[in-house]
């Protein structure tokens, strides 16, 4: 998951609900930790115009750059895309939930779980094309990845760490705040489900951003 990735065009389309949420939480996370537009570009490395289109909601980002600004605002990603809970028993519809694609659609993210703030666990559903590797940049401090093989035969790199190839049936759990990618051994496409932990955090504890 390049971080150098753009956005989806999304020029001819109204924006998609998934686009207004992401604009409208990116917005408060990034005043709340006092990051200007253009210093968020920076370290994103996109050009401030991406940015600018995503957080006025006339653009999905592209899931590598979706992470990095997650990583950059030091958040669970569930709270980049996190709505009002509903109450009571919910039926997610798989035509209805949040999808991401990578700049390369070579990797699909669905979210199979209510994002909600605050949240320390997420649970997705990912499918990589045939041959197809992608590379993500490092999660939140102290987060984890229990990656589960449903279908295929994947490579997982993480820092690092020799390569490790994980069968269908296979589960690999490892440190997400460190660079790590996954490569599709197969020529078929690879579904997987992934559980993302993030660390529980002291009450009261803050993340103050450093002004450049």
């Amino acid at each position: 998951m390049n971080a150098t990735s753009q956005t989806k065009p999304t020029r001819e389309a109204p924006p998609t609900h998934l686009a207004i949420v992401f604009a409208r939480n990116m917005k408060k996370l990034r005043v709340k930790r006092g990051y200007s537009l253009k210093q968020m570009a920076e370290l994103a490395q996109v050009d401030p115009m991406v940015l600018r289109q995503i957080e006025d909601g006339r653009a999905e980002p592209a899931l590598a750059l979706a992470w990095t600004v997650a990583s950059i605002l030091d958040v669970p990603f569930a709270q980049l895309i996190a709505g009002a809970a509903p109450r009571g028993t919910v039926v997610l519809r798989h035509d209805k939930v949040r999808l991401l694609v990578s700049e390369s659609r070579g990797l699909c993210s669905r979210a199979l779980f209510l994002p909600e703030e605050g949240q320390r666990t997420e649970f997705y559903s990912l499918r990589l094309a045939p041959h197809h590797s992608e590379s993500s940049p490092p999660h939140a401090t102290g987060s984890r990845e229990i990656l589960h093989v449903a279908e295929g035969r994947i490579e997982v790199a993480v820092g690092r760490e020799p390569p490790h190839v994980a069968e269908a049936g296979d589960t690999i759990i490892f440190p997400a705040d460190l660079p790590h990618t996954y490569r599709n051994l197969t020529g078929l496409p690879a579904a997987l489900y992934l559980v993302m932990v993030y660390p529980d955090r002291p009450q009261n504890a803050e993340t103050h951003a450093v002004r450049h």
